[in-house]
């Protein structure tokens, strides 16, 4: 297409703002950011490319589809690649209504709009154009400890309102592919960790109240498997999906990292130890508290990414050690953007999530 733009729809979330400065670090198309800046919206994730001409912010929701219309037809996409989305589990469960709306909703309002715009596109633009569905693992939902790992073609059996909501997402974008010929791909990653990432997620949340001599809190036994992807990995696997992925079809992406949220916790700990020796309590790991678990908590996740080893050549560049080394530097090196996000709604919300 000659206008060679993507549109990002939640780029000023942590997966979004990652994949934006990602992609123009190593891609010439210019990048629209679509956001309605909630809680977890952070423009000043985005403070390093302010100046580049390639990228260009709206606040907006993508429920409203006269707003979408109007930039569809505006600034001529040749990709959406789809992150908006309410993504806390436990904020799901004290209030589903916003996981609905915005990700069940939400989605099908930006599908129906890109549907009209790709129905008046010339073929080769027809040809051009991609829809990519960021989704994730939850939607699988729970495996025993001898289970085989999520594959594409795994049922999907979701077992939180978020999760059941990408769920419904999904669908809705598979829908849209084999109904309408709409260009979609989908992807579902594992847990993401990594700069940016709102603190009330396990790794930041750990990194913030260590350094803080603050109670850690961890959920049940701590015995709840996860795999753990850097973002930045995943955000060099969805450029490629983007690039040469197949129209309707799905592609893992993991980081071969199985671990408990107990073994995580005590790996960030190791590394505060090494770090910072004179924080108000060492060892680090003294500071856990284990807390009653959440409603219908999921035990393991795993991923098989041997689809998109074999037709893509993507794996994951990082192990957790190199990792979560790279993320806790990032966070004690940030206060500034820590304090900007750390108000009072957050602290509020951890009270009485923890009640702590």
């Amino acid at each position: 297409m000659a206008n060679d733009t993507i549109l990002v729809t939640g780029g000023a979330g942590f997966i979004g703002s990652n994949f934006i400065l990602e992609w123009l670090a190593h891609e010439p198309s210019s990048i629209i950011n679509l956001d309605k800046l909630t809680y977890a919206g952070n423009p000043g994730n985005l403070a390093a490319i302010h100046s580049d001409r390639r990228y260009k912010f709206l606040q907006g929701d993508i429920c409203d589809r006269d707003v979408i219309a109007e930039l569809l037809v505006t600034y001529r996409p040749r990709a959406i690649v789809h992150f908006a989305a309410e993504s806390h589990v436990d904020r799901s469960i004290r209030g589903p209504d916003d996981f609905i709306q915005t990700n069940v909703n939400g989605t099908f309002s930006l599908l129906e709009e890109a549907r009209t715009y790709w129905s008046g596109l010339d073929d080769a633009e027809k040809s051009d154009f991609r829809f990519l569905q960021v989704s994730t693992d939850e939607v699988y939902g729970s495996l025993a400890p001898e289970d085989e790992a999520f594959t594409e073609t795994t049922r999907y059996a979701p077992n939180s309102p978020y999760s059941a909501s990408k769920a419904a997402a999904d669908h809705l974008a598979r829908a849209y592919f084999h109904t309408y010929q709409l260009p979609v791909v989908t992807t579902n990653c594992s847990n993401n960790y990594g700069p940016f990432q709102f603190p009330e997620k396990l790794i930041p949340l750990a990194i913030l109240h260590a350094t803080g001599g603050k109670a850690i809190p961890v959920y049940g036994d701590g015995q709840n498997v996860r795999d753990w992807l850097f973002v930045g990995d995943h955000c060099e696997a969805l450029r490629l999906v983007l690039a040469r992925g197949t129209t309707g079809e799905t592609y893992n992406i993991g980081g071969k990292n199985q671990m408990t949220n107990l073994e995580v916790v005590r790996a960030i700990c190791a590394v505060l130890d090494e770090l910072r020796p004179d924080d108000p309590v060492v060892p680090h790991a003294s500071l856990i508290k284990f807390v009653v678990d959440r409603p219908g908590h999921d035990r393991r996740y795993a991923m098989d990414i041997a689809k998109i080893e074999k037709e893509l050549g993507w794996r994951p560049r990082e192990t957790f050690s190199s990792g979560i080394r790279k993320t806790v530097r990032w966070y004690l090196e940030n206060q500034a953007w820590i304090q900007a996000v750390n108000n009072g709604s957050y602290r509020q919300w951890m009270a009485a999530q923890y009640s702590m």
